[in-house]
Order: C-alpha cells, then sequence, then structure tokens
C-alpha cells in the first residue's frame, strides 16, 4: 500500500507539474520579519498594502455604492434577532449603527412574537468598551442552570479567540462584585454550582499547559474566594492533545453530570464524569474520573431524561454484537454507556445529521436531504423498548434548517429557515402542538424576483457525482458570458449549505451575477463517509471536486473562464489556494481569505496542531510527501501567468494567523506577480468586528470581482 501511494504521489506530482524542488517562500529577512504579527516592520508592510490594494480599488466610482449597501444590510432593522430561552425569558445580542459592538437585551416571548418588540437592554458593550477603553467584542455567555440567573460573560479584545470572563447578574443587569473574574486567556469553564467553576486556560502564563495546539489541557476547580493560584486540580490531558475542557449538563428534569471533555485529536472526543464533586466542594478530594466506554469518533449533543445524546461518526459494534452505523444519533446510559445505548436516528445514503439539540421531552434534529434542509423531534417512548416517535417538521424546502436554541425547561424550541434567495424565516416548535409555528420573516434585503435556484450535479476526475448549488437570473442564457462567482469549503465535516447573504444579493446577483456553491468532499453533505473521502492524504479529491464543478460551469456554457472567479475563506481559502496554484488557467479572479497556505509548516502557526486530523503531519512521511505535492505557498512558480488573485487576513486572528496570507502575498511580489492584500487589523478568525469594517472589505470584494468579471471580457 505504501508503495502504490508513494507512486500516486509522484503521478500527481508529475501531472501537476510540481516535481521541481521546492523553494524557499520569501527572502529569509522578508519571512522573519512577516512573521512576528504585531512587529513594527510587519505592520508598516501591512499598512503599505492596504494603501495600496484601497488606492486601487476604493477609486472605482462603484466602491461608494457597494460600501453603502452592504451597510446598509449590516445594520438593518429588519434582521432576524436570533433569540435565546434564559430564566423564561427571551434574550438577543444586536448591533446596529447606534450600537457597533452590540448590546445584549432581553423580552418575553409573548413580545417577541410580535413584529414590534419591546426591548431591555441588560449589557451594552459598546458602553463597557468605551469606559474601559478596551476593544471588547461580545463572544457569547455560559449560564448556571437551571435558573440562568448567573452567567459567565466571555469577550474577547478585538475578536481574538483568546477571551477574558467575568461573572454577570441577569436579574441585576450587572457585572457580580467581587464575582468570577477570569483575566485573558484561550479558556474554558463550566459552572458545578453557585459558588464552583471549573476552568481550563493557561495557568501560569508561560503556556506550560496549553497543549501544542494553543489550548488548555490542564482542568482546576475555583471557588469564589480562590485565587486563580490556589485552584485545584481536577484533570489533566496530554501536552499532544487539541484541548481538555469542562463540561456542565442539565436536563428538564434536574438531573445534572458534571464531565470531562477529552479531545486527543480535533475529531476524536473521550469523555469522563467527574464523581465525587460533592465531597470536593467541602475541600477534600477533588473527585475522580469515570471515563465512559465509547468510540472516540462521537460529539456530545445534550442530556434528556438523565441520558446522554451522542453523534457517532465511526461504526460502534456494541457488546452484545449490535452495530451503530456511522452517521447516527444515540441516547447513552452514563452508568454503562457501551451496554444502555438506544439507536435514535441512522440516516440512509442521501441523508446526513446536522445539528442536534435538547427540550425537556424531545431531541430536536436537522438533517439533510441531497443537501436540502429538513428538520424532526424525536420523542421518548412510553414503554421501554418502543420506538422513539419521529416527527418530521413541514418546512419549506431549498433551504437551510438551523436549531437556535432550545428550552430545557419545556419543549420549545427555535428554528430557523432561509435559503440564497429566501429571507430567513423563525419557526418555534413544541409551543402547543407538534406543528412548526412560523412566528417572524425578515424583510428581503435585495430583489429576487428575477432570481432562481437551481440544483446541479458535476462528476469528479474519480467519477463521484458532487451536486453544486446555482442562483442565477431567470432569463440566464448559456452564452458563457456570465460572471459566475464559485464557492465552496471542503473541510472538517463542515456542510456549506443554502444561506441569505443580503451582501452577495446586493453586490452581486441584482447586478447580473451568478452565485454557485460545490458541495464537494470533506464537507458534511452526506454524513461522515463525505468528510473521510478528502481527509489527509485522500484530500485532492476535495480539490478534484471544485475544478470539476468550475469545468462543468464552462462546459454547460453558463460562463467561461473569462468570467469565471472563486472565493473561499480558512480551509477554503486553503482551497482557494490550491486551486490558484494547480489551476491558474481555470479562473479570473481568486478571493483567498484568512487562509492557510503554507502546509508545509502550518502545524506550528498558531492553532496549526488541532488540524493534524484533518490535513496530515508533516512527521507522517506519507503525509508530508502528500503536503508537498500541494502547499499553495511552495507552488507558486516564476513565469507562470496567475490571476491577480485578492488575499484577505485578520492581524488579530490567533487560530490561522495572518503569516499564512502575509507569506503568500510576499511570494508573488517576488515573482513579480501582481495581488491585492488587505489585512483587517481587528476582527479575529470569524471575520471583522463591526459592520462598518465588514462594509469595507465586501465591497473592495465587489470592486475586485467586477472589475475581473464583468468588466474584461478576455480571460488572462
Amino acid at each position: 500500500m505504501r508503495r502504490s501511494y508513494f507512486a500516486l504521489a509522484a503521478f500527481i506530482l508529475a501531472q501537476t507539474g510540481l516535481s521541481a524542488p521546492l523553494k524557499a517562500a520569501t527572502s529569509p529577512d522578508e519571512a522573519d520579519y512577516l512573521s512576528e504579527i504585531e512587529g513594527v516592520k510587519a505592520l508598516e508592510w501591512v499598512s503599505a498594502q492596504n494603501r495600496r490594494t484601497s488606492d486601487t480599488l476604493e477609486s472605482d466610482p462603484r466602491y461608494k455604492g457597494f460600501y453603502d449597501d452592504a451597510l446598509a444590510a449590516g445594520e438593518s432593522q429588519d434582521r432576524l434577532p436570533k433569540p435565546r430561552f434564559l430564566d423564561g425569558q427571551i434574550w438577543n445580542f444586536w448591533q446596529d449603527a447606534k450600537h457597533p459592538r452590540g448590546v445584549w437585551r432581553q423580552t418575553t416571548l409573548g413580545a417577541y412574537r410580535q413584529k414590534l418588540t419591546s426591548w431591555v437592554t441588560r449589557l451594552d458593550i459598546d458602553a463597557l468598551a468605551k469606559k474601559e477603553n478596551k476593544n471588547w467584542v461580545f463572544q457569547g455567555a455560559d449560564c448556571l442552570a437551571p435558573n440562568d440567573r448567573y452567567c459567565l460573560v466571555a469577550l474577547s479584545n478585538g475578536g481574538e479567540d483568546a477571551q477574558t470572563l467575568r461573572e454577570y447578574d441577569t436579574h441585576m443587569g450587572l457585572f457580580v462584585q467581587n464575582g468570577f473574574s477570569l483575566p485573558r486567556s484561550k479558556q474554558s469553564s463550566a459552572w458545578v454550582d453557585r459558588d464552583t467553576i471549573l476552568v481550563g486556560r493557561d495557568w501560569d502564563g508561560t503556556g506550560a499547559t496549553l497543549t501544542t495546539s494553543g489550548y488548555p489541557f490542564v482542568i482546576k476547580r475555583v471557588g469564589h474566594t480562590q485565587s486563580l493560584e490556589s485552584a485545584v486540580e481536577v484533570a489533566r490531558g496530554e501536552k499532544n492533545d487539541v484541548a481538555v475542557e469542562p463540561v456542565s449538563l442539565t436536563d428538564g428534569d434536574g438531573h445534572k453530570l458534571v464531565l470531562i471533555r477529552r479531545s486527543p485529536t480535533f475529531f476524536t472526543n473521550r469523555f469522563a464524569i467527574l464523581d465525587g464533586m460533592e465531597s470536593a466542594l467541602e475541600g477534600k478530594e477533588p473527585g475522580h474520573l469515570r471515563w465512559l466506554t465509547l468510540p472516540d469518533h462521537v460529539e456530545l449533543q445534550g442530556m434528556l431524561h438523565g441520558r446522554l445524546i451522542f453523534t457517532v461518526n465511526d461504526d460502534w459494534m456494541l457488546p452484545d454484537r449490535k452495530l451503530i452505523p456511522a452517521g447516527s444519533l444515540v441516547s447513552v446510559a452514563p452508568a454503562a454507556s457501551d451496554q444502555g445505548v438506544e439507536l435514535l436516528f441512522t440516516p440512509n445514503s442521501s441523508q446526513a445529521l446536522d445539528e442536534v439539540a435538547v427540550t425537556r421531552n424531545t431531541v430536536v434534529v436537522t438533517y439533510f436531504e441531497n443537501v436540502r434542509g429538513r428538520a424532526m423531534t424525536l420523542t421518548t417512548p412510553q414503554k421501554s423498548g418502543e420506538p422513539w416517535t419521529r416527527h418530521v417538521l413541514p418546512l419549506p424546502d431549498m433551504s437551510t434548517v438551523h436549531i437556535v436554541d432550545a428550552d430545557r425547561t419545556s419543549d420549545k424550541a427555535f428554528l430557523t429557515v432561509e435559503g440564497y434567495i429566501s429571507p430567513p424565516q423563525l419557526w418555534l416548535v413544541g409551543d402547543a402542538s407538534e406543528a412548526a409555528e412560523k412566528i417572524r420573516e425578515t424583510r428581503a434585503m435585495f430583489d429576487a424576483t428575477n432570481l432562481t435556484v437551481e440544483q446541479f450535479w458535476a462528476r469528479s476526475t474519480d467519477g463521484a457525482r458532487v451536486p453544486y448549488f446555482i442562483v442565477h437570473p431567470k432569463m440566464m442564457k448559456k452564452n458563457g458570458t456570465n460572471p459566475t462567482l464559485l464557492t465552496a469549503y471542503g473541510g472538517f465535516q463542515a456542510s456549506y449549505t443554502p444561506t441569505y447573504a443580503p451582501e452577495i444579493g446586493r453586490l452581486w446577483l441584482t447586478r447580473g451575477g451568478v452565485y454557485v456553491v460545490a458541495n464537494i468532499r470533506g464537507g458534511g453533505e452526506f454524513g461522515p463517509a463525505w468528510h473521510e473521502a478528502g481527509r489527509k492524504t485522500k484530500r485532492q479529491k476535495v480539490y478534484d471536486d471544485f475544478s470539476s464543478v468550475g469545468r462543468d460551469l464552462v462546459a454547460q456554457g453558463i460562463t467561461s473562464v473569462a468570467h469565471l472567479g472563486i472565493r473561499g475563506r480558512s480551509n477554503g481559502g486553503l482551497l482557494m489556494g490550491v486551486e490558484f496554484t494547480q489551476h491558474p488557467e481555470l479562473w479570473n479572479a481568486v478571493i483567498i481569505g484568512v487562509p492557510l497556505l503554507d502546509m508545509l509548516h502550518y502545524e506550528n502557526m498558531s492553532a496549526g496542531a488541532s488540524w493534524v486530523d484533518e490535513y496530515g503531519s508533516m512527521s507522517v512521511p506519507t503525509e508530508r510527501l502528500f503536503l508537498e505535492s500541494i502547499s499553495p505557498l511552495q507552488h507558486l512558480r516564476d513565469k507562470i501567468h496567475y490571476p491577480e488573485p485578492f488575499i484577505f487576513t485578520s492581524t488579530k486572528d490567533d487560530r490561522v494567523g495572518p503569516v499564512h496570507a502575509r507569506r503568500l502575498a510576499a511570494r508573488l511580489k517576488e515573482l513579480g506577480a501582481p495581488f491585492l492584500y488587505y489585512e483587517d487589523t481587528e476582527g479575529g478568525h470569524s471575520g471583522t468586528v463591526n459592520a462598518k469594517e465588514v462594509a469595507h472589505e465586501r465591497a473592495l470584494e465587489a470592486v475586485y470581482l467586477s472589475q475581473k468579471l464583468m468588466d474584461k471580457q478576455d480571460a488572462h
């Protein structure tokens, strides 16, 4: 097998013209200073590139209109206020022109049902940031069950993954005086009781208790009156784990479990119940870990009637020889985790589980049927041994269904339903009957009257059928001149499904553009097998799937190379980097966002070590050979005519980091190849932190795409 793999890898190298020895990405001096993320010289380089890109694109007369349209969408009061059940009330985090950093606010379910909702602001992040002179970004709150009064609010500086945690009283609308306050760190926490939390963090500031991926692996018990220095250790993983974190679960019956989740790799988890916490709280031994007998490839989804709910991503053979197929949803008895297993749902070959949430008496499930969103509720049987009751909810087709929140004290849950040209709707499940009730629908943010959505299938290089959605004018002519933007993700079992994107609608679709989303392998659109098909050394299938969709668009006459552009971010940014270097002749525009690009060194960059289970490791010979065969940075070549890319990243991205993007831009400069580079100094990996910054970046992209795909008639 190893010999045949090396032969295949050599074939790939020969076919892609990459058999020459790999060269340094940039000069040593440039590589050194660009790697100093906040270094003076590096930021001067960033500032110069930003000025050049802004001067180039903002001078286009269309920029102002694009910016205004994107900002209007981002600050619109007609957006859907996503609800959260909290202490019998509805809470929501909201950002607009008046509150660009956002407010955490509260209302009743009855008031929320009304079109004109009366809200009470409980926490104003803009006011807090001004008062403390901090660039605070709200990153959620974890509240103590069952009454949810006390919460640990997560605040990030500029959007980075590292957080500051502070205890907040939802009844008083204030941070708790002398309450829990944990300074900045990549950290996780879980409530034990009113006076106790479990915490994983960088305990001494040296990184000694962080994994090589940069996440905590030592969990300690912290009391209200304790300093962090006197916290008592309760669990410890290994330095080479991805992360170790505490988990606290409370169901609608009042059952409570405190668990430790250890993640040896990105896709594997081991769970232990932390027993004996009662004695630990009295200052005695800190309890002991009782590890559950489960397969490694499982994800914890919640607890119902004292039983744990898991999704299973590998086939699981139980002691009685009963097989639980990969992709299934199961219920597990904590006391006998490998014997008290109930099978709740197994998707068929055209289906895949998406999201799971638990109410008081039901499990709410969203899933895909040929990449089209579906939802159902599962109810526990009245008698032991009887099957669970399934009720498929009557929701619109050609949509994505997401679980917004579920209430453990009732059977209510909120779902959103949206499509490429269908604005988000909010549905309430379990309020009065089994049926779902649409209680809100947002106003359309762009005119979709003349647009339609279709689903097609392309044939990849190995014969696999790959679906893709295409949003286009109803009267589109297949004459090869339609400006087309193609995107995908293709990794981490993440599914890329129909989403209402006002900025795409306003800045692209309403101006005659065609928008295409490819559901390539590596994602989760067809369950664990679809992901596994593109993992590690099999990853070339992901890239072949994408280029095959691009060729299919050209073959059908939908577009041509002169009018075909591609966009992706994060792992999708890596995808764009590979397509940029493997198939520069296929695209006339390439947008590469917050990307991984230096795959020979990614393990030692930011949180890169956590993704070895997805991409492979340079320490494994076969995986090293494959990474060398696809790494975009190292495969930039002299005298190759590349399309001019638009590369964007963030200085505050502490997950992927900006160094990948910087090195690619520097290498292109060294080769004399054209490029546009923009680095937001705030926002982190997930994006910019307020609507104005988002609008600016999106407007730059829109000008770039217009110039490349709408103005020019000839391919590069």
